[in-house]
C-alpha cells in the first residue's frame, strides 16, 4: 500500500521543506497547512502519518487528538508545537499523540524524526500484513495434477510467475482462476507485498470507478472523506482484476491508460499518484469476441493480452477428479467437524463421470454438502445429489464414451432413456445458470426463459440446491 504523508503545518517554509524531501520518494505527500480549514482537510485525508502543528487542532485538544487516533487508518499522528516546553510536550504525548516535535529545532532533526516515523508505520504494516497471512496459503503446488493438459499449463505458468508482466486468465466459471492469480503472487518476488481483488462485474458502475482509483474528499454526494482505490492498496504488490469482461466501455479507457502510465487520478483529485503494482486480470469471456462486438476494447485487450493462460475445464482433466475430491474432504471434514475419511467407489465412480458444469468451485459444493449428509464415516452415493444417481449419471450428451456403451440401452424402451438424457441435460443447464448467477433462482431463470416457480420444481426434482452454487 503506498504511504500517505499528511502536513498540515502553520509554518509554510517548514511544511515545504518536507514536502521537497519526501516528494522524490515512494510515498505521497498532501499538504493542507496554508488550505482553509486545516483541520478538517487533515482529518479527512486518509493519511498514515499526520504530521500537524497544536495550533490547528481544535479544544479541547485531547479529544481532538484521540479523534485522529480513532480514524479507519488509525493514523500515527506527529504534533509539532512552538513552546519549547517539557511540560507541553508531557501534555501532548499524554493527549495521544505518538510523536511530539518541536517546531525550531533544526530541519534535519524534523526530517529524521519524520523518516523515523514513516520506517514504524512500514514496519507496522507489514507486521500487520504477515499477520493476515498466518495459515495455509495458496500457491502452485496446489494445481499438482494427474492431466497432461493441466500438467503442461502449470508449466507456463511457472515461467512467467517470477516476471512482473501483465497476466490474462481465461477460464470458466469455478475453474479457480482467483486461487491461480493468488498463487502467482505468492511465488513471485512481491509476495511480501499486498494482494488486492476486486470483482469488477460487482459493483454498480457509479462505485466502481472510484474502487479502482480512489476518491476525494467531497468528490461526489457522500463522499465525506477521502478513500484509496484498488490500485493505490495494491502498491508494491499485485491486483486481481476479476470478470475484466464485464467492465463499462469509459472505465476500459481510463484502465488503459493507468496500465501505460501506472499512475492513477482519484475521483475529484487532481494529481496524478504514481502506484508501482503487477495486474491479474480474468474473464470467462471470449475477449477476441467482444472486441468485434463492440464491448470491449481493442487497444485495452491488446494491453492485458501480454501473457494469456487458459485454465482447463475441470472436465477435460476427469483425472484429478479423485485426488480434488480426497483433497477437499480432508478440508471440510475438519471444518465440519466430522470424522469421514473416505469416498466410495461408485461414489468416487459418479464424480468422475460428471460433467462439472460448474468446475472446480461446484466440487467443492458437492463435497461439502456431501460431507454434512453423511451419517456414516463414507461417503456414498447416496450422500451425492440426485444427478449422480445411477440412472442419471449414466448418460450425458456431452459424454460420448458413456452413449457409445451399447450395454446401457439393453433393457429401456426410447422413452426411458430420453427422459434419463433429458434430465441429465436439465440438470447441467440448471447448474450452469445457477453457477453464473451465484444461486440466485430469480436471475438464473430468467437466463433459462422459464419462470421461477417452474426453475424450483425442476431444481426440487433434480435434487439441485441453490445454497450449493453462493
Amino acid at each position: 500500500m503506498l504511504t500517505r504523508l499528511i502536513l498540515a503545518l502553520e509554518n509554510k517554509e517548514l511544511e515545504a521543506s518536507i514536502e521537497q524531501n519526501f516528494a522524490p520518494s515512494d510515498i505521497q505527500v498532501e499538504c493542507h497547512g496554508q488550505q482553509k480549514n486545516p483541520w478538517h482537510n487533515a482529518v479527512q485525508s486518509c493519511g498514515d502519518i499526520i504530521v500537524i502543528s497544536e495550533s490547528f487542532i481544535p479544544r479541547p485538544v485531547d479529544s481532538s487528538i484521540n479523534q485522529l487516533n480513532n480514524l479507519p487508518e488509525a493514523p500515527t499522528t506527529v504534533v509539532v508545537h512552538d513552546v519549547d516546553s517539557s511540560e507541553k510536550h508531557a501534555r501532548l504525548m499524554a493527549a495521544g499523540a505518538d510523536v511530539v516535535l518541536y517546531s525550531r529545532v533544526s530541519l534535519n532533526n524534523l526530517i529524521d524524526t519524520v523518516q523515523a516515523t514513516l520506517e514504524s508505520r512500514l514496519q507496522l504494516v507489514e507486521f500487520n500484513h504477515l499477520a493476515r497471512k498466518k495459515g495455509p496459503q495458496p500457491k502452485l503446488n496446489d494445481f499438482i495434477s494427474n492431466s497432461e493438459t493441466m500438467q503442461l499449463f502449470i508449466n507456463e505458468v511457472q515461467l512467467v510467475a517470477p516476471s512482473d508482466s501483465i497476466i490474462l486468465l481465461l477460464g470458466e466459471t469455478g475453474v479457480g482462476k482467483e486461487h491461480l492469480a493468488k498463487a502467482i503472487h505468492a511465488e513471485s518476488p512481491r509476495s511480501s507485498g499486498p494482494f488486492i481483488a476486486l470483482n469488477t462485474a460487482a459493483l454498480p458502475e457509479q462505485l466502481l470507478e472510484s474502487e479502482l482509483f480512489g476518491h476525494t474528499s467531497g468528490a461526489f454526494t457522500g463522499a465525506t472523506r477521502a478513500r484509496r482505490g484498488a490500485f493505490e492498496l495494491a502498491h508494491g504488490g499485485t491486483i486481481f482484476l476479476d470478470e475484466i469482461g464485464e467492465m463499462p466501455l469509459h472505465l476500459q479507457t481510463k484502465l488503459l491508460r493507468v496500465l501505460q502510465d501506472f499512475e492513477v487520478r482519484p475521483l475529484g483529485g487532481e494529481k496524478q499518484i504514481w502506484v508501482d503494482v503487477r495486474v491479474i486480470a480474468a474473464t470467462n469471456r471470449d475477449l477476441q469476441k467482444e472486441v468485434e462486438l463492440g464491448n470491449f476494447r481493442k487497444d485495452l485487450y491488446f494491453r492485458l493480452n501480454v501473457m494469456s493462460l487458459m485454465i482447463p475445464p475441470l472436465r477435460e482433466r476427469r483425472e484429478d477428479v479423485p485426488s480434488l475430491s480426497r483433497r477437499f474432504l480432508s478440508l471440510y471434514k475438519f471444518k465440519i467437524a466430522k470424522n469421514i475419511n473416505h469416498i466410495s467407489k461408485p461414489a468416487m465412480t459418479a464424480l468422475s463421470n460428471y460433467e462439472w458444469p460448474g468446475n472446480v468451485r461446484e466440487l467443492m459444493n458437492v463435497i461439502e454438502r456431501a460431507i454434512l449428509l453423511c451419517k456414516t464415516e463414507q461417503i456414498t452415493l447416496d450422500d451425492l445429489p440426485s444427478v449422480f444417481n445411477t440412472t442419471s449419471r449414466q448418460i450425458s450428451p456431452f459424454m460420448a464414451p458413456v452413449i457409445e456403451n451399447v450395454a446401457f440401452w439393453e433393457g429401456k424402451t426410447l422413452p426411458e432413456v430420453q427422459k434419463i438424457v433429458m434430465e441429465q441435460v436439465e440438470g447441467a443447464y440448471l447448474r450452469m445458470v445457477l453457477t453464473k448467477t451465484c444461486g440466485r433462482v430469480g436471475e438464473a431463470a430468467k437466463i433459462a426463459g422459464i419462470h421461477s416457480r417452474g426453475l424450483y420444481g425442476k431444481m426440487k426434482h433434480l435434487g439441485i440446491r441453490k445454497e450449493d452454487f453462493k
